[in-house]
């Protein structure tokens, strides 16, 4: 199956052929660096045991990298369908091992998949509402055994943040309080078709058991941090009307002080209402 991929032809010249080119509606930025995709889908935990699904593939850099790397089976999600004379080719390719899906991928259900990984290129303008997405999949009990993402650098930092760190903020504590997090490895702008004005970098983002039995409302949870960072430089006396004491908290602080378990504790008893 992998020598009929490695034998086809480049990424771009099958864009070439295809009269492909990178769209900015959907937040496309090409990855074409063989020794880049090979990094990242090899970073995939165990790859050749594991269904993994891939966001926004394009022409299919990375899909190829996935299928070498051994992948059991690669489900790509895509928006654009004038991807497809390229994809299909890879799909033929595969040995029955890539599966493309034309659509949303805000939308498409993964009925069906007892267990999964995720491992994409996200497209920049959809990356963040996809994470928050796949948490609350994970927290309502979906079997996503690994998520391994390249984002912006900035939004990677903010994914890993702990309290105290500048980039500290609602998308760390969800994260954080769902599973463990850590950057893999940056990836320079120069590596990407068209080249991107920020860097890059690659987050695993590996759920965690115990973690997650703690979490009794995800739905709050999202509430509370959105609530109290979308004024950050408040007091959260100031912008929740509550009883603070009875968290520990004097109501001076602000969000950027509050620890992750602290915000699983306050989500976990304050009333829906206030937020």
């Amino acid at each position: 199956m992998t020598s009929k991929v490695v034998n086809l032809p480049p990424v771009s010249a099958m864009m070439r052929e295809s009269g492909l080119e990178p769209k900015k509606q959907f937040g496309q930025n090409f990855l074409f660096d063989l020794n880049l995709t090979s990094r990242i889908a090899r970073s995939v935990p165990d790859i050749e045991k594991t269904t993994v699904v891939e966001i926004g593939p394009g022409p299919g850099g990375l899909t190829r990298a996935l299928l070498m790397a051994g992948a059991k089976k690669v489900i790509a999600i895509e928006k654009d369908k004038t991807t497809e004379p390229i994809l299909s080719q890879i799909v033929d390719a595969s040995n029955g091992k890539l599966e493309i899906i034309f659509g949303d991928a805000l939308q498409v259900k993964m009925d069906g998949i007892k267990e999964y990984a995720i491992c994409s290129n996200l497209p920049y303008n959809v990356g963040t509402e996809l994470l928050i997405n796949w948490l609350h999949k994970i927290a309502d009990g979906e079997k996503i055994k690994s998520l391994t993402l390249m984002f912006q650098k900035e939004v990677a930092l903010r994914i890993v943040a702990k309290v105290g760190d500048e980039q500290y903020g609602r998308l760390g504590v969800l994260a954080n309080l769902i599973a463990d997090t850590k950057i893999l490895f940056d990836v320079p702008n120069a590596a990407f078709v068209p080249r991107p004005k920020v860097q890059s970098a690659v987050v695993q983002i590996i759920p965690n058991k115990n973690k997650i039995k703690a979490i009794k409302d995800i739905k709050n949870l999202e509430k509370l941090t959105a609530k109290l960072f979308g004024q950050r430089r408040k007091m959260i006396r100031g912008i929740i009307k509550t009883d603070w004491e009875k968290y520990g908290l004097s109501g001076t602080e602000r969000a950027e002080e509050i620890s992750p378990e602290i915000f699983l504790k306050i989500a976990s008893i304050i009333d829906s209402n206030l937020l």
